[in-house]
This record gives structure tokens, sequence and C-alpha cells, in this order.
């Protein structure tokens, strides 16, 4: 089975060469895979994500082990250019590096590097190299926010090199107790059931958001939609709901800015009445839609917000729909949410409303926009529901603390 493994990282490899030719990303990856150049530390607190979403999700462990280690330096790695590029720089490490690829050669010499005191993962992101030379070399492993279905590769009858990986763990802290009694299924004992980070970041991140004065000025005393990580799918949808809504103020922010997709973005849009945020101060004509040409503003838009739609539903899964439940309202989505518990619980609460087509955006998001009591109601249900799963960063923080 490692064998496989092996062979499958290597044409992974190869196969990002050729993507490479048409996709961003893939060569954004490749060179940052060439370019890493680890310096050694001693007795680091290393991090993984996978990407940007995770960062954020495991941020507030990172933040209070900061502050409890602060003689350990910490480094993060990230497997996807779009939380590399993003958070190259960020104070809250020692260094920032791509995780590189999952080799036995590579993991030894990665981790004897950095000298690791712990290790820990969010999410998901399960490397067989780097899980066994951290357990060659004693460090204990810690999956923080962990999530497992009954789909994943852990139970399947081929899933036999990752259910050896499940093994090199030391400690899991997961979402839920689906997760807790997957987990003992395969005889995992060493669980504790702490929640997901995220809602910690995102609660925070509600009681003291950063303003900007220009949105609040482009609202003025109107409704606003915002309409956040979005894809040309969502678009589609959204460009037919803010023709049929003139008296709302939209926000899109699109998950990928590139001036390609901007451009294209702007396209559905009325040009007399639609404009980039950077050229906000220069657009002199009344306007009712902002379209976002940068990245890490999202979090701050949600604040002035009275209704949110998050994108990627129509694509491969929806993105983060609790950013805008901690500031209260409503969320709609597309279809494919399945693999977030967030989202479900939403629905079930009443609080967010998935929607397949054009048709079912526009009844749905007419009835909350026409409907205030309506608004009001959802809105105050998605913040309770935010307000009473905070917690799982003291949880995992304090466990940690007590083993070391």
């Amino acid at each position: 089975m490692v064998l496989l493994y092996n062979i499958a990282i290597i044409i992974y490899y190869c196969l990002a060469h050729i993507v490479a030719i048409c996709y961003k990303k893939a060569g954004l990856w490749l060179a940052g895979q060439k370019n890493n150049t680890v310096e050694p530390l001693a007795s680091s607190i290393w991090f993984h994500f996978a990407s940007l979403g995770e960062f954020e999700q495991g941020r507030p462990v990172l933040e209070q082990m900061r502050l409890f280690y602060p003689d350990k330096p910490i480094i993060i790695t990230f497997f996807s250019p779009s939380g590399y590029e993003v958070r190259k720089n960020t104070p809250l490490a020692q260094a920032v590096y791509y995780l590189p690829l999952d080799t036995a050669q590579n993991a030894r010499e990665f981790i004897t590097a950095i000298k690791p005191a712990m290790a820990i993962f969010t999410k998901y992101e399960y490397w067989y190299h780097y899980f066994n030379e951290l357990q060659v070399q004693h460090v204990p492993l810690y999956i923080i926010s962990g999530i497992f279905r009954p789909g994943q590769v852990f139970f399947k009858w081929y899933g036999g090199l990752h259910r050896k990986m499940l093994k090199l763990v030391t400690w899991f802290f997961v979402q839920d107790i689906d997760s807790k009694h997957l987990l003992q299924g395969l005889g995992k004992s060493n669980i504790s059931i702490s929640g997901d980070t995220r809602f910690d970041r995102v609660w925070a991140n509600a009681q003291q958001p950063r303003e900007l004065p220009e949105i609040a000025a482009f609202k003025g005393d109107n409704k606003l939609f915002i309409a956040g990580s979005t894809w040309p799918a969502d678009e589609k949808l959204l460009a037919v709901l803010i023709a049929k809504h003139p008296d709302w103020k939209f926000i899109i922010a699109p998950h990928e800015i590139g001036e390609e997709k901007i451009n294209h973005l702007m396209g559905l849009l009325p040009k007399d009445s639609a404009a980039r945020y950077s050229l906000l101060t220069t657009h002199h004509s009344p306007l009712t839609t902002l379209v976002i040409d940068n990245i890490g503003m999202l979090s701050s838009f949600y604040q002035y917000a009275d209704i949110a739609y998050i994108g990627g539903g129509f694509g491969a899964g929806i993105h983060n729909t609790l950013e805008a439940a901690a500031f209260g309202m409503p969320v709609i989505f597309g279809p494919k949410y399945d693999k977030f518990k967030e989202a479900k619980d939403l629905i079930e609460l009443q609080a967010a409303f998935s929607i397949n087509s054009e048709e079912e955006l526009l009844t749905t998001a007419g009835s909350l926009m026409d409907d205030e009591i309506f608004r009001y109601r959802t809105a105050r249900t998605s913040k309770k529901y935010v307000d009473e799963h905070i917690g799982a960063t003291d949880a995992i923080v304090k466990y940690i603390k007590e083993k070391h």
C-alpha cells in the first residue's frame, strides 16, 4: 500500500507540471515546492493547514498557543497556494512554508530541521510519511476540528493505509458525536468532542469587526445583500436577482479575482450602476452593486449585510457560512452542502436555505427581502446558533497544556 501511495504522489507531482501550463495555482505550487528553503529551528510548534479556510479555522488555537508557549517558534505550512500566498508574511509565525511533497526523505528532512515539540493539523490533511516520521521522532500529533463521514476513504475496504495514518495520531479533537462514533468503530479511543474552532474565530471577528466607512456610505439607508466566495454559476443567478430588486444594494465578492473573472462578472451587471471596489471613489453614478476585487475583507463586509449568499454550492461545495451567520443574518447557498455540518444545522433551524435554480433563488431571497419579520427571525436564529457553539479553542488548548 505504501508503494502505491508513493507512486500516486509522484504521478500527482508530474501532472502538476502539465496542469501548470494553463492553471496558475498549479504553477504557484510548483514554484513553492522548488523554492522552499527551510531554516533549522529548535522545539517549534508546527501548524499545518490545507488552505486559507483551514488557517482561519485553526487560527484561534494558534493564537492561544503563542500566548502559552512564547519561547517556542511557530511554524506554519500550507498545501495550497490560496493559503500560502495570502498568509506567507503573517506575523503569527516564525516561518511559513509550502508543505514539501510527501515523500519519506522530505518528511524526515523537514521534521528534523524544525524539530517540533508538537504538530497540529486542522480538519483534513492526512500525509502518511509526515505522520510516520512524527511518530519515529516521538513528536505528538494532534488533529483539531476533525470531521469524519462514512464516505471517507478511512471507512472503505481499500482504505488500509489511511486507517494506518489514523493510528499515528496522538489525539483527535472532533467536531461532533458522529465523528467520534466512526473513529470508535475503527477501535480508536483517543478522542475528544471539542467542537469546531471556526465558531470561536467567526464569533471573535463579529465582536470587533474592522470598520469600513466606504461600505457604510455605499449602503446608506438601504438594505444590503452580500454574496461571498461566488463562482460563475452563482453569479449568473445573482445577476437576475439584482435586476429584480433595484431597491436593495448588493455586494459580490468572487472566490477568484483574476482580471478575466472580474471582467466576466462585471459584464453580467448593469454598467451604469455597478462598480469594482477598487474604483469606488472614482465612480460617480448611483451604485447598486459593488464587485470586490481584493482578498481578505469579506468577513468585515458581513457586518453591514442583511442577507448573505454563500458561493460554491453549484460546484465542489459551499464556502464559509459561519462568517455571515456570526453577524446574525439569513444565509442562502446552492445544493452542494452535505459535507458541512453547520449548513445542515442552520437549514434544520430554518436560518439557512438551499436553492437549486434561478427560480428558487428568486423565491427564497424574495421572501426574505420582502418580509422583515421573517428576515429578523432567521437572523436572530443564525446568530444564536454561533453563540451557542463557541468554546472549542479553550477545550483543545487546555488539554494540550496538561500534556506538555
